[in-house]
């Protein structure tokens, strides 16, 4: 007996190993080919939870950003910069901001000027990486902005609603005497699903199908295409009859059908009217391969049982391949995640009054333990303007992010988990068409091509050189970009052969002045220009027209009411920030000497104080042009002049530096070595820093660049009074806050616990805590809890 189970052991291993082997020779140029591309290609996933979503103009908007990896979703510190824009229903940008990231989070805010008018707008984030890849997964969220300060524009007349009819054959194709599953989407011009009652109609108006949409304007149906025939889709929406082509039809190919086969099975059929042969099952979830088969087609079908257990949770890419490795189908197939976060979270109380004390008990776990997690609250009103959003991180990340266009109700998907949602879902996912992967690149090894780089350090500032005479780009020339101020900061690029310049940029924060010059001792016949960082890629997006109910006429006064009170007696407690805690030395590290001029004889001119109190320097007047040279361990270093700096500018004409004003400089500091910075060799450094970082009132080569330019968001302290004595709570500052708390980094310990504490303002109503956040393994989650303030 234990002689036959040792045999048996052995025969179901050399099966499994078999059977291993077989998958490993199935596509194994593909699966090669695969690989190779999604090493390549790192894909960023953004979401951004902002503190509410309707504004008044002249408040500001907080939020916090996190960024994950689009295979695992666990976050990831790749990108250090995230880009923010509002866009109008034009898709014109009338916010812009630069946000740091650390650890893969990042936080902030803007200020909505005064000067926006009222309507809908969309917030998108991306990263310089995702602006190599499709806009269409850009990070997007609706936003309502309402300025009473402004007469709202008159809305547009409109004669006629317009709709959008799609069909999506299942597979992606309709083939000749094949039964196919054909998914229909139906939408207004704003995107969202319409109801209606639809038909397939054949050359002769016999109708061989009948179909209404299932939920939010999507379903099925089924029928057979002739292509000796033609066939239209009638549609009947309301008032109005629709007349919509169908796909073409394919004298031959492949079709496609999954459904649930059962014991935790999908059933994926194929159907062909070409010769018998093998064929082959690809299935992949976000970049990771899943399952790899092969299959033989008898009689024009083939049958796949995939173990669900295999496929990845979330959206999973089901290819199928013809003999000759050539993808002939595809569909999607969700599947609802089971590693997710799980967060408690609950006030102490359900009612307070104005200006008491809220403790709020937070509880984060997964599926079996409890765990850390990264989160972000905010606690705002309920009103007729603002409402809970159906958009979170869990939704997002697992649903939206892989799918074009909009999804309509996400939640609901989550929220519910009978027939019904899984019948919704598959009409989702049959109306997707081929998503996202570019199947040719794989196949052809087509090594991909990137124009942007990841920010990984820091902003990076992208600039052109081009040689005015010749109007060419400008090779391997070297540029300096400089900050003018106090904290000396120095970039230097050597274009390439398209004349691109790019300058790593580091903990470069606020509003500033950028200066990009070339050594114009030698290099005069150039101009560069500074390219934008933000992306010129811009997808449809369907905004719907404002329009205000004369319900919401005392909800927007009472907003306009509380932002002017809050910026009149909380302005300048709004306009708090963090201190970045950047270092706050000099590119070039610590100096060999500094000199610190109010200690030393004040002379009239900067030559004097170098020949005076600079041992390292020896001062030449040849040809007419004042030099410098270095002098170190008892020799010269070089030939040419050092670099000189007047706060972290370059002046290149020793003479022009000579003319400054040495009264205006509060010290020197000296480096009197060789310095590589990056491309460029400079022999010794001399900077000089004036008293207010101002220049001194030099005036800068005329061939330079000078401009404006933003750096990255500095972080506004979020503002919440505490009502802790009785003197606080007697305090006659009124408080109109419609924004109770808010708080970019909550986090909780190993035992999955944390809480904090904030105190409500003199607006009474319905209060809704929002909660949602990531552990370091991807897990993402989101919670809520309400009370009311009464007065």
């Amino acid at each position: 007996m234990n002689t036959y189970k040792k045999i048996i052991f052995c025969l179901f291993v050399l099966t499994a190993i078999a059977v291993n082997t077989l998958q490993a020779q199935v596509l194994p140029d593909v699966q090669t080919g695969f690989n190779q591309y999604n090493t390549n290609t790192v894909q960023e996933k953004l979401f951004v939870h902002t503190d509410k979503s309707a504004y008044t103009a002249g408040e500001l908007m907080w939020f916090k950003v996190y960024n994950v990896d689009g295979a695992n979703h666990k976050p990831i510190d790749l990108s250090k910069v995230v880009y923010i824009e509002i866009l109008d229903k034009n898709q014109s940008p009338v916010l812009q901001a630069k946000v740091g990231m650390k650890d893969g989070a990042g936080s902030g805010s803007l200020f909505l000027p005064v000067s926006l008018t009222t309507g809908n707008f969309v917030l998108r984030a991306y990263t310089s990486w995702m602006k190599n890849f499709s806009s269409d997964f850009y990070f997007y969220k609706k936003l309502t902005i309402i300025n009473p300060l402004k007469s709202p524009a008159a809305a547009s007349k409109q004669i006629a609603t317009n709709y959008d009819i799609q069909f999506f054959p299942e597979g992606g194709n309709l083939v000749n005497g094949i039964a196919s599953t054909v998914g229909f989407k139906a939408t207004n011009q704003y995107g969202k699903g319409v109801n209606f009652k639809g038909a397939i109609i054949d050359k002769n108006n016999d109708t061989v199908a009948r179909f209404e949409p299932y939920k939010f304007g999507m379903g099925h149906f089924s029928f057979t295409p002739d292509n000796h025939n033609s066939y239209k889709a009638v549609i009947k929406l309301n008032d109005k009859t629709l007349v919509e082509n169908l796909p073409d039809i394919n004298d031959n190919g492949y079709t496609l059908n999954v459904k649930d086969g059962g014991n935790n099975q999908l059933q994926v059929t194929v159907n062909t009217n070409l010769p018998d042969g093998n064929i082959f099952l690809f299935a992949h979830t976000r970049g990771v391969i899943k399952d790899v088969e092969t299959a033989a087609i008898n009689s024009g079908k083939a049958v796949f049982a995939i173990d669900k257990s295999k496929l990845g949770d979330g959206i999973s890419h089901i290819t199928i391949f013809n003999n000759q490795h050539q993808p002939v189908c595809e569909r999607l197939y969700f599947k609802r995640p089971i590693n997710q976060l799980f967060i408690t979270a609950h006030s102490d109380a359900g009612q307070y009054a104005t200006r008491r004390k809220v403790s709020i008990s937070i509880n984060t776990k997964n599926s079996t333990n409890a765990v850390m997690a990264n989160m972000s609250l905010s606690v705002y009103k309920l009103d007729s303007l603002q409402h809970a959003s159906q958009q979170d991180i869990q939704n997002y990340l697992w649903l939206s992010s892989d799918l074009k266009g909009n999804v309509e109700s996400p939640d609901y998907y989550f929220k519910n988990t009978d027939a019904a949602a899984d019948e919704a879902i598959n009409n989702l996912m049959l109306t997707q068409g081929w998503s996202r992967f570019a199947w040719a690149d794989v196949l052809q090894n087509k090594k991909p091509e990137f124009k942007f780089l990841p920010e990984y350090n820091g902003p990076i500032v992208n600039a052109k050189i081009t040689n005015t005479i010749t109007n060419t780009p400008q090779n391997n020339m070297i540029a300096y970009l400089g900050i003018p101020g106090k904290r000396v900061q120095l970039y230097a690029a050597q274009s390439d052969t398209t004349g691109s310049l790019i300058f790593n940029m580091k903990d470069f924060y606020g509003p500033g002045e950028i200066v990009i010059e070339t050594n114009t001792l030698r290099d005069t016949s150039v101009r560069i220009d500074v390219m934008s960082p933000f992306s010129d890629q811009y997808s449809k997006i369907k905004l719907p027209e404002f329009s205000l109910s004369p319900a919401m006429q005392s909800t927007i006064e009472d907003y306009n009411l509380g932002m002017q009170v809050q910026n009149i007696y909380s302005g300048e407690k709004l306009r708090q920030f963090y201190d970045p805690n950047v270092d706050s030395s000099a590119f070039y590290g610590t100096p060999f000497k500094t000199y610190l001029l109010d200690n030393y004889t004040r002379f009239l001119t900067v030559e004097e104080v170098m020949r005076e109190y600079v041992s390292e320097v020896n001062i030449t007047h040849t040809h007419n042009q004042f030099h410098i040279k270095v002098l170190n361990a008892n020799r010269y270093l070089d030939d040419g002049d050092p670099m000189v700096l007047i706060d972290g500018v370059p002046f290149f004409n020793i003479d022009k530096l000579f003319a400054a004003d040495p009264l205006k400089i509060r010290k020197l500091e000296d480096v009197p070595f060789v310095y590589l910075l990056g491309p460029s060799y400079e022999a010794g450094i001399f900077s000089f820093t004036t008293y207010k970082g101002d220049m001194g009132g030099n005036e800068i080569d005329p061939h330079a660049v000078i401009m404006d330019y933003e750096g990255l968001e500095m972080q506004r302290e979020f503002y919440s009074p505490a009502y802790d004595t009785e003197v606080a709570m007697a305090s006659r500052i009124p408080d109109f806050r419609n924004v109770l708390y808010w708080a970019p980094n909550v986090i909780t310990n190993s035992n999955g616990n944390g809480g904090l504490s904030f105190y409500t303002s003199d607006e009474a109503g319905k209060y809704i805590g929002v909660i949602q956040g990531l552990t370091a393994d991807g897990e993402a989650g989101s919670q809520y809890f309400t009370f009311d303030v009464t007065k």
